[in-house]
């Protein structure tokens, strides 16, 4: 009896009431989309097969974390020899670096990135020391403009991305054309430094060339030891906190809202990506704990996938930036402010595209929580 194919992953799941990780097989039968989780452990049966359609086979790679019935699962290892074949090739990750001179272009440049099939699984806007811009040059190190790219890369903020996909290091290296602006114009017209570029070195956006060097830069930009990396870049002065929920990075939806908080006249200072667990989460969203009827739902939201949090930076921030959101609830905002963004990106008053921060005093908090404390 023969359901078709169906994939096999070791998963973890952090259990809170007791503690400590539970350990489980994670069985994905693409053909109708059903789940079944088997306890490793007492080798009992913990979920029967059941349709489930939140989760999708390109969700499935290891490290990835993936949410079964609000449940936060971390792929760990492949169940079987057949999931590791026909799985295991696929998924690459490489760097992709926006350089300071096309910052301000992020929202377009995420947007290509997301068309071309990329999922984006870290983010971060950073601050490049001298010493830091050095060692991600080192390739560079006897050429004469060695100090101008140093100069330059250090001038402002980047942003730095962990980007995943089949074949992610040729395909990201084609999507960004040829290292001169120029050229790229001439060769590859619709590539990302045609568009963004202005010449060899100011060329907006960087990608390694090998497996090597992907793995060395992000090392660098991400490190997987307890080290913190290059530092964020929030001033924690005249600051609000926004959210991009998870509902909407999942869908697409970053670098759209990232133009739309560009173009109304607001400024990102800092941004970075986190997957909170439900316990931050909770942490975060007191204020609304028997208050908000929604409350588990909020939590639950922000806890199902990665999030993008800002530090947005006005003269009245709270006051305006929360205007800019509009209401809560999308339905009501469409029809009272429908420039605002959760008129536009929002589905419900939960997925309502992004958090932002209520109260004018608890701006700097919220900034706080993300760029101070959990970034650590």
């Amino acid at each position: 009896m023969n359901h078709g194919e169906r994939f096999v992953f070791i998963a973890e799941w952090y259990d809170p009431n007791a503690s400590l990780f539970r350990r489980y097989e994670l069985l994905f039968y693409p053909g109708d989309g059903s789940v079944e989780m088997h306890d490793v452990k007492n080798h009992r049966t913990f979920l029967k097969r059941t349709k489930y359609d939140d989760l999708h086979l390109e969700d499935l790679f290891i490290g990835n974390k993936v949410n079964v019935f609000s449940r936060q699962l971390v792929l760990i290892d492949y169940g079987d020899q057949y999931t590791a074949r026909q799985l295991g090739s696929r998924k690459e990750k490489t760097l992709a670096l926006i350089k300071p001179d096309a910052v301000s272009k992020a929202g377009e440049i995420i947007e290509m990135i997301n068309k071309a099939g990329f999922t984006i699984t870290k983010l971060k806007m950073m601050m490049l020391s001298r010493k830091e811009a050095t060692d991600f040059h080192i390739d560079h190190q006897s050429r004469p403009f060695l100090n101008e790219l140093i100069q330059f890369i250090t001038s402002g903020p980047t942003i730095a991305m962990e980007i995943l996909r089949d074949d992610a290091i040729c395909e990201w290296k084609r999507l960004l054309g040829p290292a001169n602006s120029g050229m790229a114009r001439t060769d590859a017209p619709g590539s990302l430094r045609a568009l963004f570029g202005t010449d060899g070195i100011r060329n907006a956006a960087h990608g390694p060339d090998s497996f090597a060097s992907a793995a060395r830069e992000m090392e660098l930009f991400f490190p997987s030891s307890g080290v913190c990396g290059p530092a964020n870049t929030a001033k924690f002065t005249n600051c609000t906190c926004c959210i991009i929920k998870p509902h909407a990075i999942s869908e697409g939806l970053l670098g759209k809202i990232l133009m739309a908080i560009r173009d109304a006249g607001f400024e990102i200072s800092a941004m970075q990506m986190f997957n909170m667990d439900r316990v931050n989460v909770e942490e975060f969203y007191e204020v609304y704990k028997g208050v908000v009827s929604e409350y588990n739902e909020m939590v639950t939201e922000m806890y199902s996938g990665p999030c993008v949090a800002m530090e947005i930076q006005q003269n009245n921030p709270t006051k305006t930036f929360r205007e800019f959101c509009g209401p809560a609830d999308p339905e009501i905002a469409r029809h009272l402010r429908p420039g605002t963004l959760r008129a536009i990106f929002g589905k419900t008053k939960i997925q309502n595209a992004v958090h932002c921060t209520d109260l004018p005093d608890d701006g700097l908090l919220e900034v706080q929580y993300f760029f101070k404390i959990l970034d650590n």
